[in-house]
């Protein structure tokens, strides 16, 4: 009885190790299995989801660079507009300059004239010396600081009434002018000829001064042009 025991008990035994055997490996395969299952999903999402990002990369480039082309074509705009601006406030500055519409400063002459008992300044005096200065270069021109421009009429409706452009002024006369002072005084001072000498000779008070820093104001009245207008182009 004990051996039949013994040998039934090592059947059994064999027969659990056996059972043993096969479920290990039934269950190693499912967890290779399931394993192996996440694994292929993990890999499958992980490259959905690289990809994913891969496309949102490639169009925030795109935009990036989009922007970068705008910002560049902004820029070169506003570069373009600063410098057509600088060159119409320039192109503005210098027709203001010229029209009289601005102070200015430079070298040139001043001169001065005063009445006397044996010789009263009239308009046609100051017109002259106005067109000898105009002559010798003068780029700017005042009377009394009254800005005298190629459109300004001098004129004397009475005897010792002297208009600059309508506005009254009285001796003494000073005349300022911007240029050259070299061939502006040197125009003035020819002898015998030149204006000063003619008008000294007459009994005229008459003082002139060159300088560096001779001073014009603006002309203060309206500029009005009636009469001239631009040429079209023609097509």
């Amino acid at each position: 009885m004990k051996k039949n025991e013994i040998i039934m008990a090592i059947i059994i035994g064999i027969v659990c190790i056996v059972l043993f055997a096969v479920m290990f490996m039934q269950f190693k395969t499912i967890e290779e299995t399931d394993i192996t299952a996440i694994e292929n999903m993990r890999e499958t999402e992980l490259r959905a989801a690289i990809s994913e990002w891969k496309g949102k990369y490639e169009e925030t480039q795109e935009l990036l660079e989009a922007n970068q082309k705008s910002i560049q074509e902004y820029q070169e705009r506003i570069e373009k507009n600063e410098e057509t601006s600088e060159l119409v406030e320039q192109d503005l500055e210098n027709s203001n300059t010229q029209l009289g519409k601005t102070d200015v400063v430079g070298e040139g002459v001043s001169v001065v004239l005063t009445n006397t008992d044996s010789y009263k300044i009239t308009y046609y005096d100051l017109l002259y010396l106005v067109n000898e200065l105009r002559y010798a270069g003068a780029e700017a021109i005042s009377i009394n600081d009254a800005r005298v421009l190629s459109s300004s009429y001098i004129s004397e409706p009475d005897e010792g009434l002297i208009l600059v452009d309508g506005k009254r002024i009285t001796s003494p006369y000073v005349i300022k002018a911007i240029g050259n002072q070299t061939y502006l005084s040197s125009t003035l001072s020819l002898k015998d000829t030149g204006y000063i000498d003619k008008y000294k000779a007459i009994g005229v008070e008459i003082e002139l001064e060159t300088g560096r820093n001779i001073r014009i104001p603006k002309y203060s009245g309206e500029i009005e042009i009636k009469y001239m207008k631009e040429v079209e182009e023609e097509s």
